[in-house]
């Protein structure tokens, strides 16, 4: 009886944390294709031009850190980008 109990405690805290991790994972996918796609946008319509840079290069490190940093990554890249470190 005890061991059915504890089975049955286990199983309910494993689905609780997959699902938890798997709500934190959508967030940090949708967050990085942000990113990307705000990049992709800026060099697609040439928006850095407006401000007398060039357009970013989309290379891997550029890339990782949309990736890992989402849409905050990416304004990170443009700042850094127009006051002329780049990355």
């Amino acid at each position: 009886m005890m061991e059915e109990i504890l089975a049955i405690l286990l199983a309910v805290a494993i689905a609780a944390a997959l699902y938890y991790l798997m709500k934190k994972a959508l967030t940090l996918l949708i967050n990085a294709v942000a990113g990307l796609v705000t990049l992709w946008l800026l060099n697609y319509f040439n928006i850095l031009a407006w401000f007398g840079a060039p357009d970013l290069q989309i290379n891997l490190v550029t890339i990782l850190i949309c990736a890992l940093g989402g849409l905050p990554g990416a304004l990170v890249l443009v700042l850094l980008h127009l006051v002329g470190i780049t990355i």
